[in-house]
Order: C-alpha cells, then structure tokens, then sequence
C-alpha cells in the first residue's frame, strides 16, 4: 500500500485488521516460539503502514493494537488500585529441612486425600496482575503492600510477552499473575548505553525493572525490552463454576500458553519430597544458563479445589511455600590490587583474581570500593578472596579465606599517589574514598569531565559518545570542554580511532562499578562527513541548553542536577555566581558548607574562569531566562508532598516558581502551605497539623494560580 495515499475508510479498516493479525502472528511466534518468520525491516514496513493508518483514522486504532508496544503515552502519576483478590507474598526458606516439614504438614492436614505439587522456578523480578475481561487487557498493577497497588497499564503495553488480546479460549473474567524480569543481554545493554550517555549503570535486573515500570513515558519503558512470565490465574468467582482444566494449577498454567501468555517450560508436577528435591537440586546448578534472574523454586499444592482446605496464615498461603538459593561463593586467589581513576578523581581499587568460574561468567575482577572497605578484610598479599554472586549481575568480594593464608604474608596498604598522574591523594573529612585532586590534569577524569559535560542531562551532545570524545582527545582537539566550541569540520572529517594516544592505553573513563568480566576490544572508527556535521550540529543546539542545565555540565564537586538549579536561580547568571563567597553561596536552600566550598574553590580557580569565559563567549546560556509568569505567590513558601493529576513532582515545583513562590522540601514555622496530594507523606501531614500550615489541595492551587498550568 501506498503510505501517502488515502484509503477508503472501509478498505483502511480491512487493512487495519490484516495487519493486526499478521503482526500478532509474528510478534507471537518471535517471542513465544523464538521463531523468527520475516526480516525485521519486512516487520519494521508493517508496522509502519499500521501506524499511518491509524494516524489518518484514530477510531481504528483499538487498545489491543499492536502499534501500542510502541508506547507513547505518558502517564505522571501512579493511580492507586486496590487488588480484587490480595496478592500475597509466600514464606520463604532456605532450608530443606523446613521444606521437608512443609510437605510433611500438608500430607497431614489433608489426610490421605491424595495430591500432588507442582515445582517451577522463583523469578527475581517485580510482581504485577493482569486484568483480561472478554480477552482484552484492561489493567495492570504492581503488587504495592499486597492490598494496593499501582496502576501501570500503559508501561504494561509495551511488553511483547504481556498479551493484549487473548487466543482460543478464556475465561470472561480473569485475572493472570506474574513476574516482570529484565532478561540479561537487555539489561547489560541497556547499561552499555546508559554508560556511553554519562549515565550510571543500573545496580541490577530486578531494580531496572521495577523502575523500568514506573516510568513515566511508556515509549521509554519500550525500550527496555522486559519480559512477563506468568505463574498463576485468578477468578473472582468460586473455582467450582470453572471448567475441568482449571483444577489444578498446572493445568491452569498450560491453558494460559494456549492463550498466548508466555509461562515457564520448567514447571513440574512432582509427587513427593524426593522429586520435589531433585528439581531443586537442578536448579541450583542450573539457574546460571537461564537468560534471566531466578533466586529460587516455588513448591505449590497442585490442586486448587485443596487450597481454601489448606488455609492461610497472618501473611502467607499454607498451600505454597518458596525455597531460596543460597547465593553461591568461591575462593580464588588475588593477584593484585589495581588502583583506577573515576570522572570526579575518586580512586577505586580493584581485586584482579585468578578467574574463577561463577554464576556462569567468569569472574577476573570485583571492585574493594574504598580504603575502608580493604582496612576492614584486612587483605594480605597472596590472599585467597571469597567472591559471591547472588541474583546480582556484578559478584562482590565478602570476605578472606584465612585458611589459605601463607606465613609472613605482609598487609596491602592503599596507595597514597593517583595511579595515572602520581598526585598525592586527598580525602574529604565525612567520606570513605580518596580522590586525585588533579582534575585539569589527570587523564581519565579530563575524559570524564568530558563524557559528564556531553551527558544527556547536561549539554545533551547526542553525537559524541565515549568513543569519539577519546579520539578528540588523542588528536589533540580537545583538552577541556571549551575546546568543544572551537572544533571545525576539517579538523573531524578522516579522524580515525586507531591512532589513539599511548599514554591513555588500557585506561577507562569511569570505575565507579566495576563490571563482572570487563573486557574491552580495540575497534577503529573513522568520522565520515556526515558524522562530523552531526557533531557540529548537536554541539551548536547544545547552546541553547538553559544555564542551570550549563552549571550541572561543569562537574563541579557535589553539585548535582539540584543544586545547580538551585545555585542558578538563587544567583541569576554565572558572573554573580563566580565572585560569591562561602557564606553567601552557603545561604542557598540546601547547600551545605561543603558544597559552597567546593563551588568556590572550583572558579577561585583561574584555568576554570578561563573556561567559563569561552563558553560565554562561545554563546552558551550563562543566565537564568525570565519564566515567571504571575506574582500572585509572592512571598509564599510551599511543600509539595504527594501526587498528582495535572503536574509531575517537579512541574509543579516549577509551577510555584514561575509564580512567584518558594518551593520547600521541609515544613517549619514559615511554611505557608502544605500542597497535599494523593498519597500525602504522613510525616508531612503530621508536622503540618501541630504547626498549624495549612493544606492546600491541587484544585486550590490551580485557583490560586487562575489555572495557568504550564502543560
């Protein structure tokens, strides 16, 4: 089809309806089946067309779409949903001795009524139920306490393996339960990209989950690339108006591949304590070729109809039970302590092990975070470490094999000199890490001022990852970010990485997380015409980036994205702010001592206020733009707590600012109003009543404000 035609609406609906059912049939057997039946560009033109059509004709763009795994809707606040049926957590043991008692309780309380179990896989993800009605999704929620939960439908969408509309046959009214898990190549992509934008790696799957599903934009939640798992059904009518299949809980779950819902191939009817351990047993082993996290085993009665017999206790069914893994641990030897440099000077020592095989990586590295950190393990030369990898992607060192101690073994002390430039160390009163005190001339952190400046959340110069920013500064083109300003096309037309700078070999920009098995291959890249005119581009928009964003950009110790808006708005442009002193910078709302020396020090500093001045002259914003828009909050201070309908957390913060009025985090005596959403802290509402700070709800506010909502 011609996409810049326009189709007569019924053969745009025929078509509409073509393309959802070829589009499902292949979304279904890529992620059900792993079966990959048309190219992905083929895929790509499909679901392009579907879209076009659905743009010309909204009404036929339905909530089962398949367009909606796109995502695009945004959603900024959480409405809370109370859960028909609570969704309960179950004991935990990591004992098979208690697992022995649970089976042993049962087979008493039932009394000879015979039964089986049914043994699958514990994920280590984040728990949310499935309302289908008539085969459609029409919610989802995230367990919250157990009674109440969020509603994230919209992020819910975009997950491939989460049905929209169901297959066969179904009940009317039901509601399917499961896990949300970061499969692992997803979330070390992910972290790969998170780190070549400046960003810090996500600790973990099973946290990058849980946030990937608050999120407010679902188009980004698409692009996490999650996973459902089902594993388990609900019905709000009693189990005995259901048909045979629903009897017993695997046969529950076999219905729901029917379906189209992804569930565990790993699930097992098992008849006794010796199977039920046997299947254990093989996941222990085994769990480390999954492609996601598991942190243990569910042990379920099989037959539903036993489950109201059985009963429940104050928080758990008495029908299921979970067994934990262990996390599972190695002593290997230490090598040697290596000593690397982050963005902010911070030096992190790294153990460098015999590889050792573990949770199914081999492990060569693990970080010692801090001096602390050694003076505690107390860590001798030739020291057998004891390294644990639990449902983490990253192992940690938890403690010393002192039996394999050798005699005479002498202490490994911290290093005192930066490894890269040999500056003596410093370390903050209050803080566990030494730091290189070079920043304008210590190698990885002029790099990693670099990255920082270009960051998404900075200056946002999308075209100079860390790759291109080592070559700038091998060539000699950049030094600092100033030199950003003065780059020319000839100068990047035909730059080639493979020319890099010896004296940078094998050094990284940041360490702040020291990956499980870094390995790093040498790649050349040349910037062909049309990436340096990307560059150039991306650099002259960055001028456009607001002065708070600037000052955030500069990497100025402690100074994170708040407190340099707050500096930025306090002092109105970077001359007021350069030639304050501590005092004065000490009396901006939550800037501490600490960091008013920092900001000080930094353009006391006269190789800094030369920076600053080629930016300025370059024609970056070094003001704060006039964006009030009324002064009818004159002289107000007002808390924020709670969510709500029509502003973010922090729009309507900006809110308060634009018309006049002081945002606070804290209430006091010179509170003038608490503005109070929904889930309103209890702490805030409390300290409120006994100061007597009266509440002002959202409708209110917008009253006050002559209903100005910055949308």
């Amino acid at each position: 089809m011609d996409l810049f035609s326009t189709p007569a609406p019924e053969s745009a609906r025929q078509r509409v309806a073509e393309l959802t059912q070829l589009i499902d049939h292949y979304n279904y057997e890529y992620y059900m089946n792993d079966r990959s039946l048309v190219s992905d560009f083929k895929f790509d033109s499909l679901l392009r067309e579907l879209m076009e059509l659905e743009r010309q004709y909204p009404e036929l763009a339905l909530p089962t779409s398949p367009t909606r795994r796109v995502g695009g809707e945004v959603n900024k606040t959480f409405r809370q949903v109370t859960h028909r049926l609570p969704m309960l957590s179950l004991g935990n043991t990591y004992s098979i001795e208690e697992i022995e008692d649970f089976e042993a309780r049962t087979r008493k309380l039932l009394d000879g009524i015979p039964f089986t179990y049914t043994c699958e896989l514990k994920y280590d993800g984040v728990a949310i139920g499935l309302t289908y009605r008539r085969g459609e999704l029409v919610q989802a929620v995230t367990r919250g306490n157990g009674a109440v939960g969020d509603d994230i439908t919209s992020n819910a969408r975009t997950i491939p393996t989460i049905p929209l509309k169901l297959r066969g046959n179904y009940p009317a009214d039901f509601e399917a339960r499961g896990e949300v898990v970061y499969p692992f190549e997803a979330f070390e992509a992910m972290n790969r990209l998170r780190e070549a934008e400046g960003e810090e790696p996500f600790a973990n799957p099973r946290n990058a989950a849980s946030g990937s599903l608050k999120l407010q934009d679902s188009a980004e939640c698409a692009k996490r690339k999650l996973m459902f798992c089902m594993y388990f059904m609900m019905f709000p009518e009693s189990d005995t108006l259901l048909e045979p299949q629903y009897g017993t809980h695997f046969g529950r779950l076999e219905a729901a591949k029917q379906m189209g819902f992804k569930v565990q191939p790993y699930i097992r009817e098992c008849k006794d304590i010796n199977e039920i351990k046997a299947f254990i047993d093989r996941w222990d082993t085994d769990r480390w070729q999954l492609p996601f996290g598991i942190d243990g085993v569910v042990i379920k009665v099989n037959q539903t109809n036993l489950w109201d017999r059985l009963g429940m206790t104050a928080k758990s069914p008495r029908w299921a039970i979970a067994y934990k893994f262990k996390a599972e641990r190695v002593s290997t030897p230490l090598l040697e302590v290596t000593y690397q440099v982050g963005r902010t000077g911070v030096v992190t020592p790294v153990a460098n092990m015999q590889p050792v095989w573990l949770g199914g990586t081999t492990v060569r590295r693990a970080t010692l975070n801090n001096a602390d950190f050694m003076s505690k393990l107390d860590i001798h030369q030739g020291d057998h470490l004891f390294v644990e990898k639990g449902g983490e992607i990253i192992p940690k060192i938890v403690g010393v094999d002192l039996e394999q101690r050798k005699p005479g073994a002498l202490p490994i002390a911290y290093t005192q000199v930066c490894p890269v430039c040999g500056t003596p160390l410093v370390r903050a009163e209050g803080e566990a890490g030494y730091y290189c005190p070079n920043q304008d001339g210590c190698q990885p952190q002029l790099l990693g001022h670099l990255e920082h400046f270009v960051g998404r959340k900075a200056m946002d110069i999308d075209s100079l990852g860390s790759e291109r920013l080592k070559m700038l500064y091998d060539a000699g083109l950049v030094r600092n970010v100033a030199d950003l300003y003065d780059l020319r096309r000839e100068q990047l037309v035909g730059l080639d990485s493979s020319a890099t700078n010896p004296s940078l070999s094998g050094q990284s920009l940041s360490f702040e997380a020291v990956p499980a098995d870094s390995k790093t291959q040498p790649r050349s890249a040349t910037i062909q015409e049309k990436g340096a005119d990307n560059i150039l581009k991306a650099v002259e928009a960055s001028k456009k980036v607001p002065f708070e964003r600037v000052l955030f950009a500069l990497g100025i110790r402690y100074v994170g994205e708040v407190g340099a808006k707050k500096l930025a708005r306090f002092f109105g442009n970077i001359d007021a702010l350069m030639n304050a002193t501590v005092p004065e910078l000490a009396t901006v709302e939550d800037v501490g001592e600490v960091t008013a020396v920092a900001v000080f020090d930094y353009f006391n500093n006269p190789q800094h206020r030369l920076i600053v001045q080629r930016l300025k002259a370059a024609g970056l914003q070094m003001a704060t733009a006039d964006t009030r828009i009324s002064n009818v909050l004159d002289g107000l201070t007002i808390v924020v707590s709670g969510t709500f309908d029509h502003f973010s957390r922090e729009e309507i913060k900006t809110s308060i600012e634009q018309h006049g009025g002081k945002a606070s985090g804290s209430i006091s005596g010179k509170t003038s109003y608490l503005l109070a959403g929904a889930k309103v802290g209890p702490e805030k509402l409390k300290k409120a009543e006994k100061l007597g700070v009266p509440l002002l709800s959202e409708e209110e506010y917008m009253k006050m404000i002559g209903s100005q909502t910055e949308q």
